[in-house]
């Protein structure tokens, strides 16, 4: 059928965002910071940076979501709505474009909470071709093409981002981020992740999603 994993190999690759990483470099510009590249993986495309964020940034990201917090909910991919479910624990804010100054530096982040005991358990960014709701959900902005998730403060223990395809935990460091992207909506990519359960402290992130055109 046309949504077969097959179907999906055949279909031309979307377009995806990339840092500029061909010749190797150790840190890349930011203009107002140098970014640390501490690991490269080429399948799945991923990418670890370091200081990414300034300590200041995080402070600032946690303190304007922390009073607004609410339970997280995940793309209901059968009606293009949004649900809750037990996959997915934590608690979780989505700040619009130019809401602050700082937003506007760190523009359309999602800042999310996990608690002790809190996680996401593993899953894909992209939306099912194959689920019903995914039409209505594609129509602003089309599919997610990459991840962006940035460490807002260290855990005393647990909370790794996982990608158990390839047998990699990115640790939660502060002012870090993982980066990954995914030309095709489709397990071949190798972008299944989850958040790791947070066992001792709290957990706090941001998320920017990366689609194919401007959401709207």
């Amino acid at each position: 059928t046309s949504n077969s994993p097959e179907a999906h190999h055949r279909a031309p690759p979307l377009a995806v965002p990339a840092p500029l990483l061909a010749d190797s470099p150790p840190f890349l510009d930011a203009g107002d910071r140098q970014v640390g590249v501490l690991l490269t993986l080429a399948q799945p495309r991923l990418v670890v940076f370091a200081n990414l964020l300034a300590p200041e940034e995080c402070d600032a990201l946690i303190a304007a979501a922390a009073p607004r917090m609410a339970r997280s909910l995940t793309v209901a991919t059968q009606t293009g709505g949004d649900e809750i479910t037990d996959d997915r624990t934590s608690d979780g804010l989505f700040f619009p474009r130019g809401a602050s100054p700082l937003i506007q530096r760190i523009e359309g982040r999602q800042v999310l909470h996990y608690g002790p005991g809190a996680e996401y358990k593993p899953h894909y960014d992209y939306f099912d071709p194959a689920e019903p709701g995914t039409p209505t959900i594609v129509r602003r902005g089309g599919q997610r093409v990459g991840t962006l998730v940035m460490y807002l403060n260290t855990p005393e223990k647990g909370g790794g981002t996982i990608f158990p395809d390839v047998q990699v935990e990115v640790a939660p460091q502060r002012g870090n981020a993982v980066f990954f992207s995914y030309e095709r909506p489709d397990p071949s990519t190798r972008t299944l992740h989850g958040g790791a359960p947070v066992i001792a402290g709290d957990k706090w992130i941001a998320t920017k999603w990366l689609r194919e055109r401007e959401f709207i």
